[in-house]
């Protein structure tokens, strides 16, 4: 089953993302979640998700563990390993503990980082176009 996302609102020309689901508060679950579309947690989970396009954290969320997608919106707490393909956003009452591996991060004000961060190359740019420019303005 899914669900489209409502047109407008704050996704920001996102309309087309389907929605797979979601666990609510008061639910917990211990595992590996595979999703393919958008998915919202906003109770425990303990372990792994991997989602092909954006896994959200509300609010209530508390998850431990490493999460793979394409966008990881963080308004709970989050505690482990995140590896996103286009963006890492930690939201006003977002907390992140560990490591993020994305090409783009952002933190609103209130949100809170505390680990490492790995700035990678977008998948779409080529890593000489990020990089020469770089070390070459660097060294003169």
């Amino acid at each position: 089953m899914s669900w489209k996302w409502p047109s407008g609102g704050e996704n920001n020309g996102a309309s087309s993302e389907e929605w797979t689901g979601f666990i609510d508060q008061g639910v917990s679950l211990e595992g590996t979640l595979t999703v393919k579309g958008t998915f919202r947690i906003d109770g425990n989970v303990k372990g792994n998700i991997i989602s092909e396009q954006t896994v959200i954290l509300g609010d209530g969320a508390k998850v431990e563990g490493q999460i793979e997608g394409n966008r990881v919106v963080i308004s709970g707490r989050f505690d482990g390993v995140i590896f996103a393909k286009g963006r890492v956003e930690i939201q006003a009452k977002g907390v992140v503990t560990g490591e993020v591996h994305s090409p783009c991060m952002v933190i609103d004000p209130g949100g809170i980082f505390d680990g490492r961060c790995h700035m990678l190359a977008s998948s779409d740019a080529a890593s000489a176009s990020v990089t020469i420019p770089i070390r070459a303005a660097g060294n003169g």
